[in-house]
């Protein structure tokens, strides 16, 4: 839009019916010949020829039957009806402006539906959220934290905006987007017999206690695949969806567990937890990913996240 005449009242315009019986160019050749009184330098100004102009101009009266302006040769002169409509028009092509403009630079960001699994909920998507909501519109988020699967469905449902997942994932209709590496770690009490064996064997895994994440959660399936060949003859004693309760179990000497290293930096730093050798030929390596559907609008809101994210 070209219009720059400033902004003198913002009021409602109320419309009744389904569509609008004009078009805000209609209202931008109003506006210009209310300011230069001649239908010919309105046309020039709005970059369209006279005829256009004076067309449009005659359509918006003849809608409504009305008259804006009396007519004196080829001077236009506002009417008390005009001047009522005038600073109605201004406004509402003011706001269309600062739409247009929002929209053409979709820079904005604003309220995100974000859902992660238990690992990154807990313990790394809160921060992204302080500093998200950290900006001059104030964004909400709100964070559904679930295993895997339940988060795919919610983002195929489109009930949420994006998805952070910490298991392998395949789908046509999600679109899988590497994030950052992560390990799981074997670990265990200070006092347990593990603790002082400097390298662990297959033998050792197969003789040991676990407490597990539950199944379907994106550290089981990392967990199994590091262990191939081992698990049916694992003692699996406990299976639980929290990983403070594994954590907790472990402390007590009840067995050992598995989890992100991401999990465990404070514990191992306190002491009260010790992260165990791994036999060398096993590796516990995954990745944290995006997923979005593949049919979702990639808004500003999105862009931030992800971007704040990646800082990590």
């Amino acid at each position: 839009m070209k219009w720059d005449i400033p902004i003198t009242l913002f009021e409602r315009i109320d419309f009744k019916g389904p569509l609008m019986r004009f078009s805000f160019r209609q209202l931008e050749v109003f506006l210009a010949a209310a300011r230069f009184q001649n239908i010919t330098r309105a046309s020039e100004y709005l970059a369209m020829s006279q005829s256009a102009a004076s067309s449009a101009l005659k359509e918006l009266e003849n809608q409504f039957d009305i008259q804006l302006f009396d007519r004196v040769g080829k001077r236009l002169q506002l009417n008390e009806l005009g001047r009522l409509y005038r600073p109605k028009a201004e406004a509402l092509l003011a706001q269309a402006q600062e739409l247009e403009q929002t929209l053409s630079r979709h820079s904005e960001v604003g309220a995100l539906k974000v859902g992660a699994t238990l690992t990154i909920g807990n313990y790394l998507a809160v921060g992204v959220m302080a500093q998200y909501m950290n900006t001059p519109t104030r964004p909400k988020v709100a964070l559904e934290v679930a295993n895997t699967h339940s988060i795919a469905n919610r983002v195929r449902a489109f009930e949420l905006d994006i998805g952070m997942i910490e298991g392998e994932l395949q789908s046509s209709e999600l679109e899988v987007i590497p994030w950052r590496h992560d390990r799981l770690v074997p670990f265990c009490a200070p006092e347990h017999p593990l603790a002082r064996r400097k390298q662990l064997t297959d033998d050792d895994l197969r003789r040991a206690t676990w407490i597990m994440r539950e199944q379907g959660s994106g550290t089981r399936q990392s967990f199994e695949r590091g262990m191939q060949g081992l698990l049916p003859d694992l003692n699996i004693l406990l299976e639980l969806e929290h990983t403070e309760a594994i954590k907790r179990a472990v402390e007590t000497n009840l067995g050992i567990g598995c989890l992100s290293e991401v999990v465990l930096a404070d514990a191992f730093k306190r002491g009260s937890l010790v992260p165990l050798p791994l036999p060398e030929h096993r590796t516990f390596e995954r990745q944290f990913y995006f997923i979005l559907h593949k049919q979702k609008y990639r808004s500003a809101g999105i862009d931030r996240w992800m971007e704040l994210c990646r800082a990590l």
